[in-house]
């Protein structure tokens, strides 16, 4: 313990060093460009401008494992399983289902920043809370260099481990990335390679959830307890996730070169080339794994419905991976005066492997002791060949008028039939000296279910379905007025054949049309040196059995900013998170996914952190004492998912630089 801790110091003294170290060097002013960033967009690896993370404003809340969203139903410790409650901001189930709940966690494609840094870049970060039973720790390093003003490299680490406030549910994730970039005239390349190990107890929740609510109910009159003293449903298990993907987007640019003449001398003093059509290749692998173990088949017994291979405990391992390519062809956008957008053409094949747990059951004669008989025959392999064509429209330059559309349309396979569309517009009008911005979207899919919502097998669940394809509609509008600090979305979306998992743990699907609307507010508010930030949500249902969301949730931000010496800027304030009640999914250890239930009721509390954000030229730190109002105000039930409490209150802190 004592080792752990030293090396958890020195780790944030050599940051702490390494900041103030460089800027007590005086250096000669050497005038560079300044450095950006950009993602890469599926399937076709269209770039995206993207910030790179300097702000100090708000560092604090990284660091909070249910301030991921406005309402986010989490496990508790920070790095575990999770979903978010704003309907609008979940994303669909996934191929690989398990990885779902990690996905705010992991590294992704779409959220990846290359960079263009023409110097060196080092971005380093360690946060840490807790005691040494509840420590959480978090270290996090990127590093990106230019070869050239053409080629640049780099590589992330990230790991986190946290003990958990309450007994079995520690965990541990070491993540890492190397990615590589290649701007030329006529050839460009972009390339990530992402890798990551993620491993944690489950506990199944607290035995009872009065040790939050009511202590003294529990405790013949005792009031306190200690977190770590309150037993758990589950105390011989854990699950682990690992994934391994290789993304690279070749593209190669046809067009012609443009002179520049000396129109005195008439000799060519320079030239341009501009690309008219390219030629792109995307090459996407991945694979994921997931393990669920359990020692204890007692505990299993009790804890889940049934119990189909092994009355002895679980141990079992399920593996997918994917192989995608993708070939497209593209006029692009700005080549001329007249062409002001761009047009993409694609074909994309998928092959999808399955491998799940060997069903050892059904060829023996009796089934033997302890055991539920398997409702269905699973096969240990599957494979599915895919293919998909598309297209897209773009306009991504331009002052007025901006946008994005894309079609893609299923071929082959159980894809077959499939439609996916959606579209983002945005136009920006000069008002009262400042730019307002309008934007719309929407999408529209019909969609085969993920082969493993219909076809699964594990010890303790099984399942084969027959789902229809899946129908989704959505559109919405967002309003931003920079002048008064407003921002409006609002959205409207028509679910049919919405596939979910049910009160029993299994995949449903609804007939019936499901309607959900959804208005969000931002309003940012300040007067000299007080700053207060809201952002508000409302959200309904039509079928809350089946579609079950918090009507109302908020965050909000009140502080101060200043500047100390010059040098040191400062963020002092407060800011919490609050959403009505709700029947909030269920958390599933062995599925590692989240679940419908009515009969309990999560929300109408409210979570309030104080804390210090401070900036010196590139280092930022923070102090904080999170989950503050805890035993004060906001209530006791503070429980976002059944039986999953969240943290106490906890000071932690933090340095990057």
């Amino acid at each position: 313990m004592l080792h752990n801790s030293f090396i958890k110091y020195c780790i944030v003294a050599l940051i702490v060093m390494m900041a103030f170290g460089t800027q007590a060097k005086k250096k000669e002013k050497v005038k560079v460009d300044p450095s950006y960033a950009w993602t890469m967009s599926d399937p076709l690896g269209l770039q995206y401008p993207a910030g790179i993370d300097t702000l100090y404003e708000n560092y604090h809340d990284n660091a909070i494992p249910s301030f991921r969203s406005k309402a986010f139903a989490t496990t508790g410790n920070y790095g575990n399983a999770g979903q978010d409650q704003i309907f609008f901001d979940r994303k669909p189930t996934s191929a690989f289902f398990h990885a779902d709940a990690l996905d705010t966690w992991l590294p992704s494609v779409e959220n990846h920043r290359f960079y263009n840094s023409r110097i060196p870049m080092t971005l380093l970060s360690h946060t840490t809370g807790g005691d040494k039973y509840s420590t959480q720790d978090r270290t996090t390093m990127e590093f990106s260099g230019n070869v050239n003003k053409r080629l640049a490299a780099g590589a992330s680490l990230d790991y986190i481990y946290s003990k958990g406030s309450y007994e079995n549910q520690a965990q541990k994730n070491f993540m890492w990335k190397g990615f590589a970039s290649y701007l030329g005239d006529r050839y460009e390349l972009q390339a990530v390679a992402m890798n990551f190990d993620h491993t944690n107890k489950e506990n199944g929740g607290i035995v009872d959830d009065r040790y939050i609510t009511d202590p003294a109910e529990v405790q013949g009159g005792e009031t306190s307890v200690n977190p770590k003293d309150i037993l758990t449903r589950l105390t011989a298990a854990q699950s682990g996730l690992s994934g391994h993907q290789l993304v690279m987007n070749h593209r190669y640019k046809v067009g012609y070169y443009k002179y520049q003449r000396d129109s005195v001398a008439d000799t060519i003093i320079g030239k341009t080339y501009i690309p008219v059509t390219s030629f792109i290749w995307n090459f996407d692998y991945k694979i994921n794994s997931h393990k669920f173990i359990n020692e204890s088949g007692t505990q299993g017994k009790d804890f889940f419905p049934n119990t189909y291979l092994n009355a002895a405990g679980t141990n079992e391992f399920n593996r997918y991976w994917h192989l995608r390519n993708t070939l497209g062809i593209s006029l692009l956008e700005g080549f001329n005066k007249y062409a002001k957008f761009g047009f993409a053409v694609y074909a994309q094949h998928e092959i999808r492997r399955y491998t799940q747990v060997v069903d050892s059951i059904s060829g023996l004669a009796t089934l033997p002791e302890g055991l539920d008989a398997l409702p269905c025959n699973v096969p240990h392999r599957t494979t599915e060949n895919l293919m998909y064509v598309g297209g897209q429209l773009t306009k991504q330059h331009g002052s007025i008028l901006t946008y994005d559309a894309m079609a893609k349309f299923g071929v082959l396979g159980d894809v077959a039939g499939d439609v996916e569309a959606n579209g983002d517009v945005k136009t920006r009008l000069h008002l009262f000296g400042d730019t307002v911005t309008i934007r719309g979207y929407g999408y529209f899919k019909n969609t085969e279910a993920p082969y493993l919502m219909k076809h699964f097998i594990s010890n303790h669940y099984a399942w084969s379905n027959d789902f229809s394809k899946e129908t989704r509609f959505r559109v919405g509008g967002e309003l931003n007025i920079p002048f008064s600090g407003t921002n409006v979305n609002v959205g409207y979306e028509t679910l049919k054949n919405y596939l979910y998992f049910g009160e029993n743990g299994t995949p449903a699907q609804c007939s019936s049309p499901i309607h959900v609307l959804s208005a969000t507010l931002r309003q940012h508010l300040r007067f000299g040196i007080l700053t207060w930030d809201n952002e508000l949500t409302y959200q309904t249902s039509s079928n809350e059995q089946v579609l079950p969301l918090p009507k109302f949730a908020v965050y909000s931000n009140l502080f101060i900013k200043f500047t100390v010496a010059k040098v040191l800027k400062v963020q002092l304030g407060a800011d919490g998170n609050y959403y009505t009640s709700y029947y909030a999914p269920a958390y599933n250890p062995a599925l590692m996914n989240f679940h419908n239930q009515s009969e309990v009721k999560c929300g109408n509390f409210a979570f309030v952190n104080v804390y210090a954000n401070f900036r010196m030229k590139q280092a930022r730190f923070y102090v904080s004492y999170t989950h503050a109002n805890k035993g004060l105000f906001g209530g006791d039930n503070y429980f976002s998912t059944p039986h999953y409490p969240l943290n106490p209150a906890r000071f932690q802190f933090g340095v990057s630089v």
